[in-house]
C-alpha cells in the first residue's frame, strides 16, 4: 500500500482548522462543552468516540470510492 504523504498532511492540516473554528468564534460554549464532557461516563465517550470513527471512516470510504 502506498501512503500518499500530502495527502494525509493535507488531511490533518484540514482537521486542526475545522477543529479550531469553534474555539475561535464561541469560547465560552466550548469551555461549557468541556465541562459537560466532564461529567460524561467513560463508556459514553468510549460510545461516542467509535461511533464518530465509524462514521469517519464511512465517509472516507464513500468519499474515496
Amino acid at each position: 500500500m502506498h501512503v500518499n504523504w500530502q495527502d494525509l498532511g493535507a488531511a490533518f492540516a484540514l482537521y486542526l482548522v475545522l477543529e479550531g473554528i469553534f474555539p475561535f468564534l464561541n469560547p465560552a460554549t466550548v469551555k461549557q462543552a468541556f465541562a459537560s464532557l466532564i461529567r460524561l461516563s467513560d463508556q459514553s465517550l468510549r460510545l461516542f468516540g467509535l461511533t464518530s470513527m465509524i462514521a469517519g471512516c464511512l465517509l472516507l470510504y464513500l468519499i474515496r470510492s
